[in-house]
């Protein structure tokens, strides 16, 4: 890479799933650990924040009493989701990975963070869901690799054999 060349970026979508968590573990061991302090990818990880509204999934009577108790408790799970990730990267030697938590639907989220910041490589978990599941409540994996503007990789969690 030449100098003062910009590095490609990376966009890792993280939530508080295992699989989300083995995708960025296994992400960072392969393209970051190895490297370090070299890396050859900016990181930039980011947890889509359900809208309260949308999580409750009804309206109604009653519904503007607990909204904010929803709203605060989906807070506090990106809180989370983002220290998590936060120490999954220190514990890899990778402390220059920006972190952002935006609201609403994380496949639209992370397609338009791809477009926004001309991402070279998306990142995402694969929850491992059956087809009439996927087909009910959506894929995020799948919804990025047809939609997303750059190479996304899909990383599966091995299952454990007994």
């Amino acid at each position: 890479m030449a100098t003062g060349e910009e590095k490609p970026l990376m966009v890792v979508g993280v939530d508080e799933s295992e699989q989300s968590t083995y995708a960025l573990e296994w992400t960072l061991d392969r393209f970051f650990a190895p490297y370090a302090p070299n890396f050859p990818f900016k990181l930039l990880i980011i947890h889509a924040k359900p809208n309260a509204v949308s999580a409750v999934g009804f309206a109604g009577p009653g519904i503007a009493e607990v909204v904010p108790h929803v709203d605060a408790d989906l807070k506090h799970t990106a809180a989370k989701v983002v220290d998590k990730a936060k120490g999954i990267c220190e514990s890899k030697s990778v402390h220059d990975a920006t972190m952002e938590v935006f609201e609403g639907d994380a496949r639209n989220i992370l397609c338009e963070v791809v477009d926004k910041h001309h991402a070279s490589l998306l990142v995402v978990g694969s929850h491992g869901h059956g087809a009439i599941k996927r087909a009910v409540i959506g894929s995020v994996s799948d919804y990025c690799a047809h939609h997303a503007h750059c190479s996304v990789m899909i990383v599966k969690k091995p299952k454990m054999k007994l």
